[in-house]
């Protein structure tokens, strides 16, 4: 059997400096579409982890905010370590593109009364859903993401 290569387990994740979003991959499927995959960091690995149920609010309010944001979106999924998500998008756009539409969409998350899809029907596992949780986290890594991307590109 083949050995597979998983980029995040080649990444160094001791020197890394989180947040951040960082384009983490770039697929070129036969008919020559693009699909690239970013990892969006909101806490510093093997330091800090989210709980699940801020992970799993962020979970579902940014699975439909970045979808507003940005066309193409595929996929958004929470890493299994709890420190960030990937987004899986059709076609490519820069790490400023992608933090600016973070950005926005963590803006929504502050303003959020509710996490969307709360119920069993929706949801499997709608117990476990903070919203302060995804409050806290959305206004760390929103201002650090402001002051890392917004105030390089004025």
């Amino acid at each position: 059997m083949q050995k597979a290569n998983v980029e995040s387990f080649s990444l160094d994740h001791t020197i890394v400096q989180a947040p951040y979003v960082r384009q983490a991959g770039i697929v070129h499927t036969p008919k020559g579409d693009v699909i690239a995959k970013y990892d969006l960091r909101f806490t510093q690995p093997n330091q800090e982890i989210m709980p699940t149920g801020a992970v799993h609010a962020l979970e579902h309010f940014l699975a439909g905010f970045l979808r507003e944001e940005l066309d193409g979106v595929i996929d958004l999924s929470p890493m299994g370590c709890r420190t960030g998500f990937y987004l899986i998008k059709l076609g490519q756009s820069s790490e400023g593109e992608i933090a600016r539409a973070l950005i926005k969409a963590l803006s929504r998350v502050l303003e959020a009364d509710t996490v969307p899809a709360r119920s069993p029907v929706q949801c499997g596992n709608y117990r476990d859903l903070s919203l302060f949780g995804a409050q806290e986290f959305a206004k760390a890594v929103q201002a650090k993401l402001e002051e890392k991307y917004l105030s390089a590109s004025e």
